[in-house]
């Protein structure tokens, strides 16, 4: 928050917010609409980091030429995701082959367990970059 001293107003503030482009890997789709991401913890195993918010139709359309359902083993098989911060709904998800990296346009807040705090907005999938390329869990925003 900065405060903005004006004379002629007893006083203004702006809120400034920054957020970061970075990758993730998808591990799975709900409500076709959105995303649920992942990054690969120092064992390799894949954690959570966020969901997106919705996706625009066109972005939805040409991600979904890429993905491929998960077969056996999973690592989020059995999962269950909450559809919105604080409560208990929770969505109906397909899990998709974790092998698809994403660019994705995330806010700085990251709690204590190295998931982001806000949604996340989708970029474009990066079809030129690897999941072992993708930052490691709980590793900042870049």
């Amino acid at each position: 928050m900065i405060k903005l001293v004006n004379p002629a107003l007893v006083q203004s503030r702006t809120k400034i917010r920054r957020r970061n482009s970075t990758e993730a890997i998808t591990g799975a789709i709900a409500r076709p609409q959105l995303l649920i991401l992942g990054r690969q913890d120092a064992t390799g195993r894949l954690r959570p980091v966020g969901r997106t918010v919705p996706l625009r139709p066109d972005a939805s359309r040409a991600l979904a030429e890429h993905l491929t359902p998960a077969g056996p083993g999973h690592p989020w098989t059995g999962a269950k995701f909450s559809s919105a911060w604080g409560t208990r709904d929770v969505l109906d998800t397909t899990l998709v082959q974790p092998d698809l990296v994403a660019e994705i346009s995330t806010d700085t807040s990251i709690d204590r367990g190295g998931v982001y705090r806000h949604p996340i907005r989708y970029v474009r999938l990066r079809l030129d970059t690897n999941v072992d390329d993708v930052p490691s869990f709980g590793a900042a925003a870049g």
